[in-house]
């Protein structure tokens, strides 16, 4: 018997905003790393209206959505959703119900409901993929990421996802271990964290907090192996997630059917 979803409440529409902003915890991070900790409450006042606006803004659509969700169960609202209300429920993103913003991780999909597919004359590969070893990236995530050409078009796919530096991280992992030089591994593990780590950067991977603070710690020395913890969770992010739909992907169909084209 299947159980059926109930709707949020206001309060808790308004508590997953709130979760998303966690502006403190933010602050405190960044100001830790660049030793500034008395600019902390300066910086919280400055923020604090884009807070408030944010905040005033889900309580109003939240309460909205209260109201509604009354109304319906009163048997008064009879009336089909305006095509202006549908367009702007479709574009809540999967960690805001409320709708408050316009969420950047949307995309555009096709016909076939794939956000973004890729182009494939835009693959530079040495060589086209013969449709057997395609279908061999199937068998298992693994044999996927062995293969060189076989990454390449998985993070063709990523990009297509707004994801692909889940898989520029887990390069620069393995790249990071096979350094030999004492001196280059301090800078590539340096390098790393700049770009896949930090807060400020702009392909900052998803971690854990608790993988977080180890690698903080190992940052003090850091060695070839700094980021194993936190490639093995974006490893498993990629294996759960975006695996099974690359080879759902049209990009996928098209290369077992041996459509790809070099340039």
């Amino acid at each position: 018997m299947s159980t059926r979803r109930t709707s949020p409440t206001s309060d808790e529409l308004l508590g997953e905003c709130l979760a998303l902003l966690d502006l403190p915890s933010r602050v405190d991070r960044l100001l830790q790393r660049l030793g500034r900790i008395p600019l902390r409450a300066h910086v919280l006042t400055t923020l604090a209206p884009f807070k408030m606006s944010v905040v005033a803004t889900a309580r109003e659509n939240s309460s909205s959505h209260e109201n509604s969700r009354t109304s319906r169960s009163r048997g008064q609202d009879t009336q089909a959703p305006s095509a202006a209300n549908s367009e702007r429920g479709s574009k809540a993103c999967c960690f805001c119900w409320c709708c408050c913003c316009s969420c950047s991780c949307l995309s555009v999909r096709d016909e076939e409901g794939e956000p973004n597919p890729v182009r494939m004359e835009a693959i530079n590969v040495p060589d086209p993929p013969p449709p057997e070893e395609v279908k061999c990236w199937s068998e298992s995530f693994e044999v996927l990421m062995q293969c060189p050409v076989g990454r390449q078009f998985f993070r063709e796919f990523l990009k297509s996802e707004y994801s692909e530096e889940n898989m520029l991280f887990w390069e620069a992992c393995e790249n990071l271990k096979r350094e030999t030089n004492a001196e280059m591994v301090e800078e590539r593990a340096r390098s790393t964290y700049e770009d896949y780590i930090s807060i400020l950067s702009p392909k900052e991977v998803s971690l854990d907090s608790r993988v977080r603070e180890r690698i903080e710690r190992n940052m003090v020395e850091p060695s070839a192996h700094t980021f194993d913890e936190a490639q093995m969770q974006i490893y498993t992010l990629m294996h759960r997630d975006s695996y099974p739909r690359f080879l759902n992907s049209q990009l996928y169909r098209r290369l077992c059917a041996g459509e790809f084209t070099k340039l």
